[in-house]
């Protein structure tokens, strides 16, 4: 795959990503009067990152498998693979009645997704305005 075609994939993917948040974001705070609610967080970025440095990073040694039992020390992960996961946060208590959504911390939480979300879209724009600008020349 190429360059832009990953970065704009990538992009999209982030983006995604963000929109998904956001609705989490705006769930936990719907909720946060809600007797034993607990809050969720989403989890991409890390496992992207996962993903992407299995791309560059080989181990020292790697294992040959003479048998297909065998179980390999190292697989390159494909980041196409990488899903968008709500996680539930059951182990922290923010209220006495066992609910555990922070509103300051959600509001804060909600601003920097969409500071991310804008930057990832103006990083969009200009991949596709970098290519635009080839085409003219």
């Amino acid at each position: 795959m190429n360059t832009f075609a990953k970065t704009v994939d990538l992009l999209h993917r982030a983006m995604d990503a963000n929109t998904v948040r956001r609705s989490v974001i705006a769930n936990n705070m719907a909720n946060a009067n809600v007797p034993n609610f607990k809050r969720s967080i989403v989890n991409f970025e890390s496992e992207l990152k996962r993903a992407l440095d299995t791309e560059k990073q080989r181990p020292a040694l790697e294992l040959t498998l003479t048998n297909s039992k065998h179980i390999s020390n190292w697989k390159e992960r494909d980041y196409r693979d990488v899903q968008i996961r709500r996680v539930l946060d059951y182990t922290s208590t923010y209220n006495n009645n066992g609910n555990n959504v922070d509103p300051e911390q959600e509001l804060m939480l909600s601003v920097q997704n969409q500071m991310t979300y804008m930057m990832l879209a103006q990083a969009a724009t200009f991949e596709f305005s970098q290519v635009n600008q080839v085409l003219r020349n």
